[in-house]
């Protein structure tokens, strides 16, 4: 089948440019100023045509906690978002953390064919922090990176042995940096807030020290270490000095870290309730900071669904998390608005670095001879964000039902539409 997108506002990280594109079959043929035949004809005027997004960090709950969302549902939410390629973690029940599950996961994901599942192996087996799992086995699997997300690795032997064994295969550690030792029942950002809450407070020391450490054990094994969810300004100054020194680190940040403050759980709102916390202003400006500069090399959403009985109870009680694929877009958008980065830029962190990190060479670029993974933004389109639209089975997010601005109103995934607004031409 083929697809012409004529009229595109083509944005790829280094340029931005105005041509046609035909798809034919899984792949972009040509991009091109001619007006060319095809099965069907899509007319992008006035919207952005960029690379399918790729969200390095979702929590898809599937296998054992499918109540919340499962591979499914999480796709749905996935290219509903502009997303076609989504890395789950690993804390499922039972834990991704052999190459049976890991193969499971993948061909639930095919089976529903609306996006590619590239599932992140646990670090330890079940979560427990000590022996390392059999990395070998899973990557052949397809597990393209390592993680014990949630439950951080509290033992540095261990994280230095998955950094050597993951860099044997290839690959590497996405870390959770959390001093658990230092949590003490916390459930929010130890501050100004907490105390006027009268809520425990977790300091943002306890992922600056867990920082410092797993950088220190990179530069030991020459591994490629991944800070997931930076939240603390000086986690990024240490981030920075690392990468000045040639050690082999890379970062994401999240929508929900440059946009919220612990100001915002003045309302005891627990869908503002994630780990880690939601920190001050001062910490919030540097992470968009660091988004400007080209320190942070990736956003990713940290999609962690919650049922609304589960957040709907006492502050102390409610879990950490916080959904996010839907509200990717209008979310980063606004940084665009806002002057924060450009578009290229934004497609850089949400495409582009993703895809040279995974090693994925056919995917980050509008190009001719690439998988066409692509995702057509409205950046005017305003709307609610309602069970409607929602395509996830939970609803913890503090924008559900609020009006957003900025949409992915069509995505395709290897030549095929996976998604349409609803009650949308285009």
């Amino acid at each position: 089948m083929k697809i012409f997108i004529k009229n595109a506002t083509i944005v790829n990280s280094d340029k931005t440019i105005q041509s046609n594109i035909l798809i034919d079959g899984e792949n972009i043929a040509k991009i091109t100023d001619e007006i060319l035949e095809a099965d069907e004809v899509i007319d992008a005027t006035g919207k952005f045509v960029v690379p399918g997004l790729i969200d390095m960090h979702v929590h898809f709950r599937d296998p054992g906690y499918e109540y919340k969302d499962d591979i499914n549902s999480g796709s749905e939410a996935a290219v509903a978002g502009g997303v076609t390629t989504a890395l789950p973690m690993a804390n499922t029940n039972p834990v991704n953390d052999n190459a049976v599950i890991t193969r499971d996961m993948i061909a639930k994901a095919k089976a529903r064919g609306l996006i590619d599942l590239l599932p992140i192996g646990a670090i330890t087996k079940k979560l427990g922090g000590e022996g390392i799992t059999e990395m070998g086995d899973m990557t052949q699997a397809g597990a393209v990176a390592f993680s014990d997300d949630g439950l951080p690795v509290s033992s540095s032997d261990v994280m230095r042995a998955a950094l050597e064994y993951s860099n044997h295969f290839g690959s590497f550690v996405i870390s959770h940096c959390e001093d658990c030792s230092m949590c003490r029942t916390g459930v929010m950002h130890e501050g100004k807030v907490s105390a006027i809450l009268g809520l425990k407070g977790m300091p943002r020391e306890k992922e600056e020290i867990m920082v410092s450490r797993d950088m220190l054990l990179a530069k030991l094994t020459g591994g490629h270490i991944h800070i997931a969810h930076v939240s603390s300004a000086w986690s990024l100054k240490m981030i920075e000095m690392a990468k000045k020194e040639g050690i082999n680190v890379t970062c994401e940040a999240t929508p929900h870290h440059f946009t919220f403050t612990d100001e915002n759980l003045m309302s005891y709102d627990a869908n503002f309730k994630m780990s880690p916390p939601l920190r001050e202003v001062s910490d919030k400006e540097a992470v968009r900071n660091a988004l400007k500069s080209g320190l942070v090399d990736v956003i990713a959403t940290d999609h962690a669904p919650h049922l609304d009985d589960e957040k709907f109870v006492e502050f102390d009680k409610a879990p950490f998390g916080i959904i996010g694929l839907q509200t990717l877009v209008p979310l980063s958008l606004k940084l665009v608005e806002e002057g924060v980065i450009s578009l290229e830029r934004m497609v850089e962190l949400t495409s582009t670095n993703p895809a040279r990190i995974l090693k994925l060479n056919n995917k980050g670029r509008i190009k001719e001879g690439y998988l066409a993974d692509i995702a057509i933004i409205d950046p005017n389109l305003e709307y609610i964000y309602d069970a409607k639209l929602n395509k996830s089975k939970s609803i913890n997010s503090p924008l559900f039902g609020k009006k957003l601005k900025g949409a992915a109103v069509m995505t395709i995934k290897s030549g095929k539409i996976v998604w349409n607004f609803p009650n949308l031409l285009i």
